[in-house]
């Protein structure tokens, strides 16, 4: 329960008054729904990405969804996935029936282990989903090697990651295809929305069918080549996507800004760990997640928090051990050690473009004056 009213939102969405016109012009237009928009969106997008093309859904999952089924994985078949991630990562591939093979975590960046990657592929794996987890890049060069010699494809979840870079080259450019999410907490926002780009044009074409009921490009409307979904996204939110990818450098920078004060700031608080960029990687911050020493108790923590008007969240919660997943594999805990172990002590705090200095100080006294209260020492 929080007591005090400090104003303080963990995500805001960064909308401008260009937003809402560009939005508003396709109301009035009455083309609500496959329009020049969408069209214009795509074509954008993937030329930001550095792709040859890019296919508009209506959701980060239903992107993840797309290019499971486009890569023709199903039953019998293995995706090597991390634990450490949203379960939209392994639902992608539940809905295909296939087997969701986890993996741990490095303990840095908390992204999927090469190592244990290679351990875990065997005579049924049909894929490696890599996931950029929080908007820090993988060890691309690493699982692209172990994709190669294994010849299996890899799609990059990067839902999180929009503008972040790995030796230069933007994500969407890694993989036989790549996701990106747009929910309002995102660093570019559609309301609702994602994307999947590839280099791939025959992998696009499908995934334009998918996406859109099976429908070929120049079939009839009611004529169907494949079963597919209602994945489309309609022409208001890609006017409004493609009006915030125009700022789209502002909007990172200013996120970067406030990850930047978090950094500074939280330097002289002990018991907490910033994140960890790696060199070469440039990040994209989507959200700012510090973690906890043994010193704390991070679930205590984050109620004192919430006591002093400071909304946190635990990030992630292993999807191995949801009780869905659990119920359908068996899996007990202890098998990913560092997956589990840091699940317990990770801390997402409020974060987004528009917050202040005095925002990030009144974050940071509230951390300081809590820490008491959270310890573990009795």
């Amino acid at each position: 329960m929080i007591e005090q009213n400090t104003g303080l939102e963990m995500a805001l969405p960064d909308i401008d008054e260009s937003d809402v016109q560009a939005v508003a012009e396709v109301v009035r237009s009455g083309r609500l729904s496959l329009g020049p928009r969408l069209v214009e969106f795509e074509a954008r997008f993937a030329e930001y990405c550095g792709v040859g093309h890019a296919v508009a859904m209506s959701s980060g999952t239903a992107a993840l969804h797309v290019a499971v089924r486009a890569l023709g994985i199903g039953p019998g078949d293995e995706v090597i996935v991390p634990s450490f991630t949203f379960a939209a990562s392994v639902n992608a591939i539940l809905y295909e029936n296939a087997t969701p093979v986890f993996v741990d975590i490095e303990p840095d960046t908390y992204n999927l282990s090469p190592a244990h990657v290679a351990s875990r592929i065997g005579p049924r794996t049909r894929a490696i989903l890599a996931v950029d987890v929080f908007g820090h890049p993988v060890d691309q060069t690493a699982i692209g090697r172990l994709a190669a010699a294994h010849r299996i494809p890899v799609i990059d979840d990067a839902c999180e990651g929009l503008g972040a870079t790995f030796d230069g080259r933007r994500l969407g450019t890694f993989g036989a295809a790549a996701t990106f999410g747009f929910y309002p907490n995102k660093q570019l926002t559609t309301g609702e929305g994602g994307m999947l780009v590839t280099d791939d044009a025959q992998l696009a074409e499908t995934a334009r069918s998918l996406r859109n009921q099976g429908r070929s490009a120049m079939g009839a409307w009611l004529e169907h080549e494949r079963m597919g979904y209602n994945y489309r996204l309609n022409e208001m939110s890609a006017a409004l996507g493609l009006s915030q990818l125009r700022r789209i450098e502002a909007i990172l920078a200013a996120r970067s800004r406030v990850a930047e004060l978090y950094t500074e700031r939280l330097s002289r608080v002990d018991g907490l760990r910033v994140p960890i960029v790696r060199d070469g990687v440039g990040i994209s911050w989507f959200v700012f997640v510090v973690t906890v020493n043994d010193e704390f108790d991070r679930d205590r923590l984050m109620g004192e928090l919430a006591r002093r008007g400071v909304p946190t969240r635990a990030y992630f919660s292993p999807v191995h051990l949801q009780r869905y997943v659990r119920e359908r594999f068996g899996y007990r805990g202890g098998e990913l050690p560092i997956t589990e172990a840091v699940a317990l002590k990770t801390l997402a705090l409020p974060f987004h473009g528009r917050m202040t200095g005095a925002d990030v100080d009144l974050v940071v006294r509230a951390l300081e004056q809590s820490r008491d209260a959270a310890s573990t020492r009795g």
